[in-house]
């Protein structure tokens, strides 16, 4: 599967629901040009062949550019505008966030993109599951697997249309090249999740458990069967859900133990961040359980650009230079304080191993700096923390392992009450950095993007239990035991060095690339940000009581004025996501279905605050969609363009 972009380019395939929202007639009249036409794919290596484009198109085709972030980190409590302003409407909610998007620049993201790209990947998914089905073959790859995929891949991007926008058209047949079908009507949520039920249920039911992550399996499509129950009984749908909430939740329980049996949890969180070579081990930890693939393969182009958004400009800092293991920052999203605050960073290793906090000096000039000494550090301490006057410090903090003062020192809670979102220097989420590639201002990337992982299986079953409490099916300390296996990972082991540091560019700092050292440094600042002694000693993070939950957890708690058991551990969970997959592609539809998207981006989102509202849990319907269908024959006049449109848009 790792080449499946390059079998990719030879799936011309279209519905017409796309071609009518893109609304260009050279794309309309486009021939096809490639090597096959469709008859071939109604061929048992045509219906393989379209199996793996398929892929490409559903899984893969985004991460090459700034969709996932604009769809599921832009606009959350995680995440805030960084230092470039490409995408800044999408997190801020402005007056510029519509059915057509404001454009700050060629990288700002359309309204009509993601919509687009989904729709074309169920066309082709139709075209599989139509195909697969037809054939007259006894042939396991065929009638089972590529069949399974089909229904995998059409509910896969389904579940994120109805999570987005709530009612879609729901287009369930492949398209001719002679049909251009131009009315539509949108499907509600309960009908188009059902069809997402039933989908992922067909794909459990052909599947085998063979070729995780990289391959569809069973266990895959357990596990977004379960995403997809869950979404069902979340608040978003409490008008007309209560009659399967029940059932649904047991289902999430169901599977999600099903899954956690074949998918243990890496033994060390850092395990899944260590990325040192295309294909490695590490990308194929028994945790995961679905990945879109990449590869290092110079014959591709585009590859996975992720590694390029989550980064402060470090290369913009005095004795600092950009370098491959530094990385090539974009800036686009910055760590909200809600981030900062929501970990124990003392007992807790998730942040430290999430967020590069030390870099050294990779371009040292005068008389008192030399390239490998700490040129950066960012102090993620507490609020209680009295020890520092600013929160920029230039050369005034003393790094003891030199005795040199740090050229550029960042504290989180300092007297001056700053800030770190004051300014666009931050630490830099580190999970999707990846020094594998051919220069530091190269844009492609190999490593691949987890898409799910057995951790989050367990906080889904810790949710169903949450929300099965309220119903009266469970206790609500029935989670507890979900949520503490992910925290028992968490915690430092007895002799682990809590100050050690690895991300997807370690392996690729032996040597500097075109004559310009690196700024990896393998030590974070645990120690500087806690202001404890050296230790080794194992940690605990186990939650023993709903009644008394960790501390970062009720200061959540307390700033959102939740009171009830069940509004008390709905957040417990939340805030484990964020812990365990921060920045991971999940949020936005995690905080939109549970309708807690608009309290916590104005209570943590400094530029969502002034401007997000209850309207904006769904996203605008594109107007290049409007804009290009037909009611009875004619194009829609404004009046039902604003009917079809999500209300306050």
């Amino acid at each position: 599967m790792k080449n499946y972009k390059k079998l990719y380019i030879n799936l011309i395939l279209v519905t017409a629901l796309t071609l009518v929202s893109s609304c260009s007639k050279d794309f309309l009249d486009e021939e096809l040009t490639t090597a096959y036409d469709q008859e071939y794919y109604k061929t048992e290596p045509g219906i393989q062949a379209l199996a793996v484009g398929t892929y490409y198109q559903v899984f893969a085709a985004e991460f090459q550019g700034e969709v996932p972030l604009t769809a599921t980190e832009s606009g959350t409590d995680e995440f805030h505008a960084g230092g470039d302003p490409s995408n800044w409407t999408w997190n801020s909610y402005s007056s510029g966030f519509k059915a057509f998007v404001t454009v700050s620049n060629a990288n700002t993201v359309a309204a009509n993109t993601n919509w687009d790209n989904l729709y074309i990947g169920i066309g082709n998914a139709n075209q599989l599951i139509e195909a697969a089905t037809n054939i007259v073959s006894t042939n396991d790859a065929i009638k089972k697997t590529a069949l399974g995929e089909g229904y995998f891949l059409r509910a896969f991007n389904y579940l994120k249309l109805v999570s987005q926008y709530g009612a879609v058209p729901l287009e369930l047949k492949a398209v001719t090249s002679s049909t251009v079908k131009l009315e539509f009507t949108r499907a509600t949520p309960q009908e188009v999740l059902g069809q997402v039920i039933s989908d992922f249920t067909q794909a459990y039911t052909l599947l085998s458990n063979a070729g995780a992550p990289a391959k569809i399996t069973k266990d895959a499509a357990a596990h977004y069967l379960a995403k997809a129950y869950l979404a069902r009984a979340s608040e978003i749908n409490d008008s007309w859900n209560s009659a399967t909430k029940m059932t649904d939740l047991q289902q999430v329980v169901t599977l999600s133990d099903e899954v956690i049996s074949h998918h243990p949890l890496a033994e060390n969180y850092d395990n899944l961040w260590n990325y040192t070579i295309a294909d490695g081990a590490n990308e194929k930890l028994g945790e995961l359980i679905l990945s879109a693939q990449f590869n290092a393969s110079t014959l591709t182009t585009g590859g996975n650009q992720q590694h390029l958004y989550f980064l402060s400009t470090y290369d913009q800092l005095p004795q600092m230079k950009r370098n491959l293991a530094g990385g090539r920052p974009f800036s686009r999203l910055a760590p909200t304080y809600f981030v900062y605050d929501v970990f124990d960073h003392v007992n807790d290793s998730r942040f430290w191993k999430s967020f590069q906090t030390k870099s050294i000096v990779n371009n040292a000039s005068g008389a008192v700096y030399k390239n490998g000494d700490l040129g950066i550090m960012y102090i993620v301490n507490s609020q209680s923390d009295t020890r520092f006057a600013k929160t920029k410090n230039t050369g005034t903090i003393i790094y003891p392992k030199t005795g040199k003062t740090i050229p550029s020192a960042y504290v989180a809670y300092a007297a001056d009450h700053i800030g770190l979102m004051a300014d666009v220097r931050f630490p830099s989420l580190s999970k999707h950095m990846d020094g594998n590639r051919i220069d530091l201002s190269n844009i492609k990337g190999s490593r691949d993007i987890i898409l799910a992982r057995s951790a989050e299986t367990y906080l889904m079953a810790a949710e169903a239990k949450v929300r099965l409490a309220k119903q009266g099916g469970a206790a609500f300390a029935d989670a507890l035991p979900y949520i503490n296996i992910v925290r028992t990972r968490a915690a430092y082991k007895s002799g682990e060095n809590r100050a050690a540091y690895v991300d997807g560019s370690a392996a690729w700092t032996v040597t500097g690339q075109a004559g310009i050292p690196i700024s990896y440094i393998p030590e974070n600042s645990y120690y500087e940000s806690n202001n404890i002694a050296v230790s080794t000693g194992a940690t605990s993070l186990n939650i023993t009581s709903i009644s008394v939950l960790p501390s970062e957890d009720e200061a959540v708690i307390a700033k959102l004025g939740y009171a009830s058991d069940y509004d008390r551990m709905l957040c417990l969970v939340l805030n484990e996501r964020t812990r365990e997959l921060c920045g991971e592609f999940h949020r936005w539809q995690d905080l939109s279905r549970t309708k807690t998207l608009v309290a916590r981006a104005k209570a943590y989102n400094i530029e969502a605050s002034p401007n997000i509202q209850d309207y904006h849990t769904l996203r605008p319907i594109p107007q290049t969609f409007l804009d290009g269908i037909y009611s009875n024959g004619r194009p829609l006049t404004a009046a039902e363009k604003d009917a079809m449109q999500n209300p306050g848009y």
